[in-house]
């Protein structure tokens, strides 16, 4: 590995610079943070960041470190960061191939082949390849964010591989950079690149017969500078064959063709319940017999974690566990072109299943959303084995052991023996069809005797395979593991892999110490640096060292809400994990010293951050993102001066309930005063009218609650905002509880310290808080429904009270109060037939803190008789003030274009929950969205006119 000095940091992207790369080039201390760490349990931090924009700035990066100046420097790519094991972490240069290079850049349907660029996301091509009918096959659980230039550099496979194959056998060719151009090996070859071919053959076939003599044959292969398929009985060199599996190691890949297969239209799943795993496990090998296209196991640990987590509750009612009951599932998906054939082998293994020891509840579903659904509970149980208590935590670093699958059982009983002698616990899920078990035993990597228990569980995990026909690596690549690889390959093989390694990168620069060592010595799994596990007990950041890299919040798809920063910008430091890393580095830092992250760039990437809280109940672990920056904000703030726009919005806050007092007064002068504040702060397009005294409106005093009130009152609990700019929800909300029998008193309105909890005000926050919860506290002693009228309001209650110890009485959505009566047996009156069918657009922070939210709507207008659409949405891209602020606009418009602009500008009838979505609405599209209330006010109203 190479360490460059600053001063020729600087002088490289200097170069790059005058020498036209177009892309990104960075030194920013938060992204050098975000890009140190993936989903293992190490951590080095590069030097540089480039992010190319096509094919031409990689061969520019390339022509530049060429130059003798730079030669020695590193140069490591990176694709989606979901590595397990390191791979795509080293010091010097790392490209990330994510940001600018994810396009599709051709299909051919006849030929059934694709030519991609290495940064786009796998669920991303496979969503633009579905209107063909066709489908890049390896399925991985990291999907959503994973992209093919990693599947490709570490051979990735995934469900259905018994079948469908892993990446490599899905590979048609690829495309590399160097200094004198590109050279793909679907084109000609340029005579520059002759001399390295001809090395790298040479290399290859000496150590060929050797290769293959120390392979097992399995369907999950070995692979990594595959000298038997490089290497063709009947001659010629295919050397693209060398690079799946190479890990960035023989240099970037700028384009990748891929084979395709037809999509099978139909699909099936089985899912059972196993009285043990033991059982469970035992049931693969007779259940192959029917030909299904993936059998995958979860253990009773990873069942438990999904229990706690409330994902079992996705699960039929039947396959559920009762009470204290443990339950291993399996499930068993067919796909086929014939649903009579396919329904026969599904008949022959549900009769198999009475038979086997074991087997319980047994569920098959066929509707495809159902099964994605499914699917979803699976993978779900990856990132959650990362959430447990304590400050050992399962660990992926023997996970993808792959043996013969009826060599499986024997293997596994050996393996958890090898657990059980260094007293760890452990998860356990996979691809039983395959012989390929993840299996992920706890460890503490901040302590010394852990480290140690890491190096001795996996010097007997690699034993095991050898002892049982197996690959220490058969799933997830190898990354530091490549410390092994030498003495598995054998030396004649390996010293081929050394001379391929040579010709393709004979200044060892191309991420250096990982599987191939020539004179340097590769990394290894004790040496390699680990990144810190465990905040202090009890800090404030502890989360941000929880966050363990498995980055479900770089999921590209635009319905998806966590993480809507890094969706708008395709920048790591801009997520969650970024954040997170950032965060990790900085406390790192002031606490026990080290390379730590300049406060400057922390508050950059701290800045982006809306605020929806997707984090905190989407991550696996809750990596609450927005309650850390409120720490570190405090922290920080407590030693330098805030910014004046901060200054004042705290201030506005704190008089709030003035305000809202003197609207009426205050109106008139609202223009003068919106243009002063708007430059005071850097905003734009605040709102443009107060709201002041809304005719009709029953109102309650603070001092006035806690004493009887009629039967049918629903206290109405109101945010500033809306308190304060939106007259026409308080009447839509008004009309439309009215017209559904019930008697809305709207309470007068007290600051949740919403503002000052994202500022980092905490003393400020406590105080508002306090006094809201007390008034709350004494309004429940009334008796009646309590309900919040915006969801970031209610869902603050919910969340952010509680994380801070404060006990509330319960204040319910809108929706969860009326679905509750209509489940109780109350009638609601039904709407005009004929009713036109609405869309609801919910809140991003109501849809992932509250799973029922939109089922809630969905409820209340079926009892009216009116359908309603719920599509998924993101964000909407205002978040309070984010959407106002001058320095924000960018990500702000193009999150509303990415999910919601379509939906609002279809002519369709579209209401929302949120004030911050409706003002969003209306300033971006110009549409007047309505408040789902005021909607069912306006229908109910409708039939009522009509005559009898």
């Amino acid at each position: 590995m190479q360490f460059p000095a600053k001063n020729r940091i600087d002088d490289l992207a200097a170069a790059l610079r005058a020498g036209g790369f177009s892309g990104e080039i960075e030194t920013d201390s938060a992204l050098r943070a975000a890009m140190s760490t993936d989903n293992s349990v190490y951590r080095i931090v590069p030097d540089l960041i480039v992010a190319p924009r096509h094919a031409g700035d990689v061969v520019c990066l390339m022509r530049v470190l060429e130059e003798p100046a730079f030669d020695a420097i590193a140069l490591t790519a990176r694709g989606g960061g979901t590595g397990t094991n390191g791979q795509s972490l080293n010091s010097g240069v790392v490209i990330d191939f994510r940001r600018h290079m994810n396009r599709l850049v051709a299909v051919d349907v006849a030929e059934r082949w694709a030519e991609v660029e290495p940064g786009i996301v796998l669920d991303d091509l496979n969503d633009r390849l579905r209107p063909h009918g066709l489908f890049f096959a390896p399925e991985t659980s990291t999907s959503t964010r994973c992209t093919v230039g990693g599947m490709v550099s570490t051979d990735a496979s995934g469900k259905g591989s018994r079948v469908y194959g892993k990446t490599s056998d899905n590979l048609a060719g690829v495309e590399i950079a160097r200094g004198a151009g590109c050279l793909a090996s679907f084109e000609p070859t340029p005579d520059w690149a002759r001399p390295m071919l001809a090395a790298a053959e040479a290399a290859a076939r000496a150590g060929r017969e050797a290769f293959v003599a120390n392979t097992p044959k399995l369907n999950r292969r070995f692979t990594g500078y595959d000298l038997e398929r490089a290497c063709p009985p009947e001659g010629g060199f295919e050397w693209w064959r060398l690079f799946p599996g190479s890990e960035g190691t023989l240099g970037p890949i700028t384009r990748i063709r891929v084979k395709l297969l037809p999509i099978e239209p139909e699909k099936r799943l089985i899912v059972v319940g196993f009285d043990s795993f033991r059982q469970a496990l035992a049931a693969a090998t007779p259940l192959m017999q029917d030909e299904p296209t993936a059998i995958e196991v979860m253990d009773e640990r990873v069942q438990q974690l999904a229990q706690e987590a409330g994902i079992l509750q996705r699960l039929p009612e039947g396959l559920r566990p009762k009470g204290d009951a443990r339950v291993a599932y399996v499930f068993v998906e067919f796909n086929g072109s014939d649903a009579g054939l396919l329904e026969a082998r599904l008949a022959a293994c549900r009769a198999r299943l009475a038979t086997l020891d074991g087997a319980g509840a047994v569920h098959v579903a066929a509707d495809k959303a159902e099964i994605r659904a499914l699917w979803a509970i699976r993978s779900a149980g990856v990132g959650l084995l990362g959430k447990v208590d304590g400050r050992a935590r399962p660990v992926a670093f023997v996970e993808d052991c792959v043996v013969p699958p009826e060599n499986l059982p024997a293997f596994v009983d050996d393996f958890l023996a090898l657990i059980a002698s260094h007293g760890l616990g452990f998860g356990i899920y996979g691809h039983v069809d395959v012989g390929c078990l993840h299996i992920r035993p706890a460890l503490d990597i901040d302590a010394d005797a852990d480290r140690e228990k890491l190096v001795a569980v996996s010097d007997g995990v690699f034993a095991l395979t050898r002892k049982h026909g197996g690959i220490f690596w058969g799933e997830h690549g190898k990354g530091v593991r490549g410390a092994y690889l030498r003495e598995w390959i054998g030396p004649e093989a390996y010293a081929a892999l050394q001379g391929v390694k040579a010709a393709f990168d004979p200044k060892a620069r191309f991420n250096p110490g990982k599987l191939v060592g020539g004179e340097g010595a590769v990394m290894g799994i004790a040496t390699t640096p680990f990144r810190p596990f465990n905040a202090p007990e009890g800090d404030a950041l502890e989360k941000a060292f929880r966050c363990n890299g498995n980055a479900q919040c770089l999921s590209y798809q635009a319905t998806t809400p966590m993480c809507p920063s890094f969706k708008a910008s395709a920048d790591l430091r801009h997520s969650p994990k970024g954040r997170a890393d950032a965060l990790r580095a900085w406390k790192t830092a002031k606490t026990a010293g080290g390379e730590g992250v300049d406060e400057a760039d922390l508050l950059g990437v701290l800045d982006t951050c809306l605020g929806c809280k997707a984090c905190a109940s989407t991550c696996p672990v809750q990596v609450d993102i927005p309650q850390m920056r409120s720490a570190f904000y405090s922290d920080y703030y407590a030693r330098n001066a805030r910014p004046l726009a901060d200054r004042l919005t705290l201030l506005a806050e704190r008089m709030s309930l003035f305000q809202v007092k003197l609207a009426g007064v205050l109106g008139p002068l609202w223009p003068l005063l919106r243009r002063v504040a708007a430059g005071l702060m850097a905003a734009v397009d605040l709102p443009e009218r107060l709201a002041g005294s809304v005719p009709g409106l029953e109102r309650i005093a603070i001092a006035d609650l806690g004493g009887p009130l009629p039967e049918g009152t629903v206290l109405v609990w109101q945010d500033w905002f809306t308190s304060l700019f939106d007259a026409a929800v308080q009447r839509d909300v008004a009309a439309g509880l009215r017209a559904l029998g019930y008697r809305p008193l709207f309470v007068e309105m007290l600051p949740a310290g919403k503002a000052a909890l994202n500022l980092g005000d905490m003393p400020g926050f406590r105080a508002m808080a306090g006094r809201l919860a007390a008034a709350l506290a004494q309004a429940a002693r009334s008796g009646v429904p309590m309900i919040g009228l915006d969801p970031a309001f209610v869902m603050m209650l919910r969340q952010d009270y509680a994380k801070a110890g404060i006990r509330l009485p319960e204040v319910l959505l809108p929706q969860a109060f009326l679905a509750r009566e209509i489940a109780a047996g109350r009638a609601m009156p039904r709407a005009a037939s004929g009713a036109e069918a609405v869309t609801l657009l919910s809140h991003c922070t109501e849809t992932t803190g509250d799973a029922g939210a939109r089922a809630g709507w969905q409820a209340v207008f079926a009892a009216l008789g009116v359908e309603l659409a719920a599509p998924e949405t993101g964000c909407c891209g205002m978040a309070g003030l984010f959407g106002h602020q001058k320095r924000h606009q960018a990500i702000s418009k193009s999150l509303f274009a990415l999910s919601w602009a379509g939906h609002v500008k279809d002519g369709k009838t579209v209401v929302a929950t949120g004030f911050s979505c409706r003002c969003q609405s209306e300033r971006l599209a110009e549409r007047d969205v309505r408040h789902p209330l005021g909607l069912i006010a306006d229908l109910l109203a409708v039939k009522a006119s009509r005559p009898a």
